[in-house]
C-alpha cells in the first residue's frame, strides 16, 4: 500500500488518501491491480469497482519514470480481461478534459468520450471527460 499510495500523490494533485486506496482491495466489489519492476517495485497501478455489469474504472496511475513505455496498457488490458470474466458490460472512467495523453491513451484502447462533468476536479478547477469502453 506504501508504495500505491506514493505513485498517487505522484501522480493527481488530490491524492487519494491511504484509507480511500483500501477501498479498491475489497475483493467483492473491487480489482486493484499493480504493475511491477523487475525488482518487485510498484510502478503503476489501476483500480475499479464493478456493480452488477459495470465496471468503474476509480483510478490509473503510474510511477512518472515509468511512463509512456506500455505500463498504463498493460494494466488496462488486463483489467479488461478481468472484467470480461465477471461478464461486465462496459468499463467507464474520468479523465480531466486537459489530460491529452490520457484521453489519447484510452481513445487507443476503445474508449470513447460519452458525457462531461462540469468543474469536477480542483487543484485546478477542470472539466472530466466521461470515456467508456462496451465490452461485447
Amino acid at each position: 500500500m506504501p508504495q500505491i499510495q506514493r505513485i498517487e500523490q505522484e501522480s493527481f494533485s488530490v491524492p487519494w488518501t491511504e484509507p480511500m486506496l483500501r477501498m479498491l482491495l475489497q475483493p467483492d466489489s473491487h480489482i486493484c491491480l499493480t504493475a511491477e519492476d523487475g525488482a518487485g517495485r510498484v510502478v503503476g497501478y489501476v483500480g475499479m469497482l464493478y456493480v452488477l455489469d459495470e465496471g468503474y474504472i476509480a483510478n490509473v496511475a503510474v510511477q512518472p519514470a515509468c511512463r509512456r513505455q506500455g505500463v498504463a496498457t498493460a494494466l488496462l488490458a488486463a483489467l479488461e480481461e478481468r472484467a470480461r470474466s465477471l461478464r461486465l458490460s462496459f468499463l467507464t472512467l474520468e479523465v480531466r478534459a486537459g489530460n491529452a495523453a490520457a484521453a489519447a491513451l484510452y481513445e487507443k484502447l476503445g474508449y470513447r468520450v460519452v458525457g462531461r462533468r462540469k468543474d469536477y476536479y480542483e487543484k485546478p478547477r477542470e472539466d472530466a471527460v466521461l470515456m467508456t469502453r462496451t465490452l461485447d
